[in-house]
């Protein structure tokens, strides 16, 4: 089991939110994927932003968050207006 805060983009305080939505491992977190992740981590604290998604997608993709692609952001962006 790899640690999540082993992960790039996840320090101690994303490690708590996802340990907080029963996301443990970085294993857990590939599964559940960034949406579901996002999902979880946005009903239980609603001030969660666009970037939390990212940090996510990045962290499941071996990327600085900053790194995504346009395209790829594009679509994060809509999933997370969508949910609004």
């Amino acid at each position: 089991m790899i640690e999540l805060n082993t992960m790039l983009n996840i320090g101690k305080e994303m490690t708590r939110k996802l340990n907080s939505v029963d996301i443990h491992s970085a294993e857990s977190l590939i599964q559940v994927g960034s949406k579901e992740a996002y999902l979880r981590i946005k009903e239980r604290y609603p001030n969660v932003c666009l970037v939390h998604l990212y940090v996510l997608e990045g962290a499941i993709l071996n990327l600085p968050y900053n790194a995504l692609s346009e395209e790829k952001k594009k679509e994060l962006k809509e999933f997370a207006d969508w949910l609004k």
